[in-house]
């Protein structure tokens, strides 16, 4: 059952270094913190929302969260605007800039794994996929907390 999970766990390591390396990249060329980006993101995926419920979405705290926004937000990526169901609190927005900026970076990590894979047959690209989803779909039902029920 265990016979690659150290390996796995390398492995992961080192897609985490290559990642912030990528992400150290991407902040020193937008003059904002890479992180912040995962915020941007999450607005773009599931629209506006306060920013107690994006520090959920994200698996952040709140004060994190809050000063990762404020960059977006001073740079024009984000904006706060009124909650329509009460009107004393605000949602953040991504702007058309933010929808730029977010375009930019997707589309820069979407050649890069495109040269990346370029080469690989399609059975194993689609492999990839499948078993990547399928990896990660489990891990957030199973966590990294004590040992639980085993998926599938």
């Amino acid at each position: 059952m265990v016979e690659f999970a150290e390996e796995l766990g390398t492995q992961l390591v080192r897609l985490q270094r290559i990642r912030e390396r990528n992400i150290a990249q991407i902040s020193s060329s937008g003059g904002v913190d890479g992180a912040a980006y995962v915020c941007l993101f999450r607005l773009l995926r599931d629209g506006p929302m306060r920013s107690s419920e994006l520090a959920a979405m994200v698996n952040s705290d709140p004060s994190t969260v809050s000063r990762q926004v404020a960059q977006l937000v001073e740079r024009g990526h984000v904006e706060r605007l009124p909650d329509e169901r009460d009107g004393r609190a605000f949602v953040l927005a991504v702007t058309q800039s933010g929808r730029e900026v977010a375009a930019a970076i997707q589309q820069r990590r979407t050649d890069t794994l495109g040269r990346v894979i370029g080469g690989w047959e399609l059975d194993d690209r689609a492999s990839l996929v499948a078993l990547l989803d399928r990896f990660l779909t489990d891990y957030e039902t199973i966590g990294p907390g004590p040992a639980g029920p085993q998926p599938r």
